[in-house]
Formats: C-alpha cells, sequence, structure tokens
C-alpha cells in the first residue's frame, strides 16, 4: 500500500486550519485518484484547477462552496468541482474521502 503523505497546500496556497493527509491510489491515462484526510477544522482556501474533481465522502461531514454557493456532503455523497470554478472544502468532522481528478492535473484534457 501507498505510503500516506502531509499536504499542507493546495494549488500552492497553505491549508487553513493544519494540514491533511492523502496518497494516491491508482493513475490512467485519464486522471488520478486520491485518497484524503482532513481532519475537524481543516479546509482549504479558494482555488480553481484545470482540472475536474469529483469527491466521493467515505466518512466524516464536509462543507465548502462552489462558486460560491454552499455545499454540504455526507458519507456517501458526491460532488464535482469543474475545472476552472472557485470552491473551497472544510472538514466540519475528521473527514476521508476520495476524489478523482481528470484529465491529469498540468495536462491537457484528451481529445477524441
Amino acid at each position: 500500500m501507498i505510503d500516506w503523505q502531509v499536504l499542507s497546500t493546495v494549488e500552492g496556497r497553505p491549508l487553513v486550519g493544519g494540514t491533511g493527509t492523502f496518497r494516491t491510489r491508482e493513475t490512467a491515462v485519464s486522471g488520478l485518484l486520491y485518497e484524503i484526510r482532513y481532519p475537524a477544522g481543516v479546509g482549504s482556501p479558494e482555488h480553481r484547477h484545470d482540472h475536474d474533481s469529483v469527491i466521493y465522502l467515505l466518512s466524516g461531514k464536509l462543507r465548502g462552496t462552489i462558486d460560491g454557493r454552499e455545499v454540504r456532503l455526507a458519507p456517501g455523497e458526491t460532488v464535482v468541482h469543474p475545472r476552472g470554478v472557485p470552491h473551497t472544502v472544510e472538514a466540519i468532522e475528521d473527514s476521508h474521502w476520495l476524489e478523482f481528478k481528470s484529465p491529469l492535473p498540468g495536462r491537457a484534457p484528451l481529445s477524441t
């Protein structure tokens, strides 16, 4: 199993309220799958990506914003952070989720 790594920044900006942990679960031509944990109170500052992110919450509770709209997640729920759209994520409780990013961060979208 891949070791957990400290997550202290997102898009070059420091996390708020502490640090999280992550590990890469899988990579493919079309994207990658992270497993992420934030303790309660840790969150990301507003940021945006050059890829889409799909979050599936395994445990805990998350809240955040997508383009200024508040979003809350409970275990088993999903949300999409579309590429280029400002968003935040904050753990209300210790939280654990899977996050699929496509295309691979830093790569142009695949063409068909």
